[in-house]
């Protein structure tokens, strides 16, 4: 599926359930940052799209601020030190340490990610 297709159908919620797992919310974040100005622009875009895509699968309380914010700052920051337009395929290609699921564990506490608090607001490591 192309980057364009994979976004209108993560927008009208007809896409996958397994098109969303966790390579999934990493492409989504990498085309967001790509086509939305601005990081807290492109950050309320995703919030969007994760939030209603959660309820239309009937998992309402799923979003994660921390989880979200964290790595939508990761992905932009490798976007950035990139130096170039990379396609979806070749930032995958590129970054393939952002496809562990485990990715923040090096920079949080796993009781911080797991409270109720860091998935209403972002949390700073540490």
């Amino acid at each position: 599926m192309g980057d364009e297709e994979f976004l209108h159908r993560l927008a009208d919620c007809s896409l996958p359930k397994d098109e969303f797992n966790h390579r999934g919310h990493v492409r989504a974040a990498y085309l967001v940052l790509n086509e939305t100005e601005g990081f807290g622009a492109a950050l309320a875009r995703m919030r969007r799209l994760i939030t209603a895509y959660a309820e239309s699968i009937g998992k309402a309380g799923l979003y994660h601020e921390t989880i979200t914010v964290a790595s939508m700052a990761l992905i932009n920051q490798r976007i950035a030190e990139s130096g170039e337009s990379l396609s979806w395929e070749a930032f995958a290609a590129a970054n393939p340490d952002l496809f562990e699921k485990e990715i923040l564990a090096t920079r949080y506490e796993t009781a911080t990610l797991k409270s109720d608090l860091a998935r209403q607001v972002f949390l700073l490591p540490g």
